[in-house]
């Protein structure tokens, strides 16, 4: 007899045969994109750390700021190669022959190169034509792979370059062996229908891998990057809590958020996603931000549940209104019970938690309490614990019959006596 296997809802669709969704890489950034953020700063010491973090979480990858960008830019790219990490470290250059001879020479595995093909990027920017951009990336190219390190070769501004331009350079580069080649959508206008399609029509033309980049302007990075694997993508460019030019790029936080969801058994083999609200801590503190209070996972309201029915529904079973388990990033979940829209259920489950019986009933009454002190203001734990504390010691407390006080009172008593 044989028995089905029930598939997970939000994994692979299993008409993307290309799917990368349970095998994908992570391209950390938030050491090359992640320093052009307006508060970033990072100096050697910070850079390390980070470097050091982001290795421990599991990232494939680590990019570095480019060499020629500064002195100190080259001496920290040539400190965090020496530092003897488990992820591949690359650096992010312009496709000219100069920054590349100083590329090389840091010590990095890789190198990601990358030139504007958008006609606006090409009249404004660099001022080069297409024959250009593929001589040039020609001689790049050749120049690193003879030094025997990873090449990446990505067009700027992809979803705003011109269909032919972009696949004929990438068939280009991909004939004389680059590693990988980038789609970057450099101002972060593609939706993810347009992302399937150019990252599925590119998989038909090329052999290499295909990394993506997705800015979030639009508030479609993640969503980006997912449909990116769904469409045969390998390898998304990341960056703690997102930052990066203007405002940012796709988050690790939110992306690992999706990708469990996807694949959960995939995600915890290879990432400490547990380790994650401590390197998003890092991070905020080094640029000087909070983590928002609505991001993936470590938003610190991220598992608290206020609703009457979402609390009842979770203290019976988490799944019911829960896609991830807290867990699973070392956090707990939360039953905000102090306000004026809390559950009995959630009452009791407080009631437990201080060690006080009550019945179900007497649950609902003080419940009721609740209810009504947060009609009036905003309720805070202590609140309510003291509304539960002096609810249950009148429950606990014996009803005496009050000592007579008046003739009335006292008659029924006299006649009693009399009658004896």
């Amino acid at each position: 007899m044989s028995m089905s296997v029930q598939s997970n809802p939000y994994g692979p669709n299993p008409s993307d045969f290309l799917s990368n969704v349970n095998k994908f890489e992570l391209i950390e950034s938030t050491l090359r994109e992640g320093e052009q953020f307006s508060n970033a700063h990072f100096d050697t010491e910070t850079k390390i750390k980070i470097a050091k973090a982001l290795d421990d979480f599991g990232v494939d990858y680590i990019e570095l700021t480019s060499p020629v960008a500064s002195e100190q830019s080259r001496k920290d790219c040539e400190a965090i190669c020496k530092l003897g990490l488990k992820a591949k470290i690359l650096t992010h250059i312009r496709c000219h022959m100069d920054d590349a001879r100083v590329a090389v020479e840091t010590g990095v595995d890789g190198v990601d190169v990358v030139i504007g093909t958008s006609k606006f990027l090409r009249e404004h920017s660099h001022g080069k034509d297409m024959n250009y951009i593929a001589q040039s990336a020609i001689e790049v190219i050749e120049f690193v792979k003879s030094k025997g390190i990873e090449i990446r070769f990505s067009s700027e501004d992809s979803f705003r370059s011109d269909i032919v331009d972009l696949l004929n350079i990438y068939r280009t580069v991909d004939k004389i062996g680059v590693n990988r080649v980038g789609i970057a959508d450099t101002v972060g206008c593609a939706n993810p229908r347009q992302v399937y399609e150019l990252v599925k029509t590119l998989k038909s033309v090329v052999s290499c891998d295909i990394e993506c980049h997705f800015h979030n302007d639009t508030g479609c990075a993640i969503a980006n990057a997912y449909t990116a694997l769904e469409a045969g993508a390998k390898l998304i460019d990341v960056s703690v809590l997102g930052i990066g030019e203007r405002n940012g790029i796709t988050p690790l936080g939110g992306l690992m958020a999706r990708m469990i969801a996807a694949d959960r058994d995939y995600v915890l083999s290879k990432y400490k996603v547990h380790k994650l609200r401590d390197l998003e801590n890092l991070v905020a503190n080094a640029v000087q931000v909070n983590i928002p209070f609505n991001n993936p996972i470590t938003g610190f309201c991220a598992f608290t549940h206020k609703a009457g029915i979402h609390a009842k529904a979770i203290l019976a079973n988490p799944s019911t209104y829960e896609i991830l388990n807290p867990e699973d990033f070392g956090i707990s979940r939360y039953i905000h019970f102090a306000n004026r829209l809390t559950g009995w259920n959630a009452i009791k489950s407080r009631v437990d938690q201080l060690n006080l019986h009550l019945t179900d009933d007497q649950c609902k009454e003080v419940t009721a309490k609740v209810k009504q002190m947060g009609d009036i203001r905003q309720l805070s734990i202590d609140d309510v614990d003291s509304i539960i504390r002096d609810f249950h010691a009148e429950q606990q407390t014996p009803s005496l019959r009050p000592a007579p006080t008046t003739e009335d009172d006292i008659e029924p008593v006299a006649k009693k006596q009399k009658t004896e």
